[in-house]
């Protein structure tokens, strides 16, 4: 089984509709948008190995 780690965190309301219509567009829901950019941002960062975000 797959852990996962809850994260709560405030953000503008700008930032939350935009959120919401990028996931809407990329068909994901925004809480699979926010993982997914977030691995992206850390992968290319050095954060993660290469290849985690897929």
């Amino acid at each position: 089984m797959v852990k996962s780690a809850n994260l709560a965190l405030r953000i503008p309301v700008e930032l939350k509709e935009a959120l919401d219509q990028a996931a809407k567009e990329d068909r994901r829901s925004v809480s699979s948008l926010v993982e997914k950019v977030l691995m992206e941002h850390l992968e290319t960062k050095g954060f993660l190995p290469k290849g985690a975000a897929e």
